[in-house]
């Protein structure tokens, strides 16, 4: 699933559920909201730096966690996709009763110990398809806050947003 394009999969994981297993309690959030970036040419992806020490996990296969963590407080989901060296990710902006990626990460409870977690073979968090999500409708926007990023990136229509 994670092995495809961003462009595929992030459309693809809304409904799904993110399953968090933390102190002994599990718990479950169906995913409505998400962005994708794509590649070190996509100016508002943060490998269009190139590889660093924080894009790292980018260039893995998908199916890994990034996280990273902005205004020094605010810690972000994003799931890697694509073929290794390929740097892709799926941002987290909403689950059900919850909108905005920090509140998201607050929400779940994440921190840096979660970067390079694996989707697959995790035991505290991992992505499973939503028992009731029949044919899901979803609208598309352009991403926010990336206006640094120019025209041309900032109205690329990579935002998803689940329609219930």
């Amino acid at each position: 699933f994670f092995l495809r394009d961003v462009l595929e999969v992030a459309p693809e994981i809304l409904g799904m559920n993110i399953q968090i297993s933390q102190n002994g309690r599990l718990q479950s959030y169906m995913i409505t909201e998400v962005e994708a970036y794509r590649g070190e040419e996509d100016l508002a992806c943060h490998a269009s730096r190139g590889r660093t020490a924080r894009t790292e996990i980018m260039y893995h296969k998908g199916g890994h966690v990034y996280m990273y963590l902005i205004y020094g407080m605010y810690w972000m989901l994003n799931i890697v996709t694509g073929e290794h060296n390929i740097p892709q990710a799926i941002l987290i902006r909403g689950v059900k009763g919850c909108n905005g990626p920090g509140r998201v990460g607050r929400l779940l409870n994440l921190d840096k110990t979660y970067y390079g977690e694996d989707l697959v073979l995790s035991e505290r968090i991992w992505i499973e398809e939503n028992p009731s999500k029949n044919n899901i409708l979803h609208t598309t926007s352009k991403r926010i806050g990336i206006d640094y990023a120019g025209e041309k990136w900032k109205n690329k229509p990579w935002r998803y947003v689940l329609t219930e």
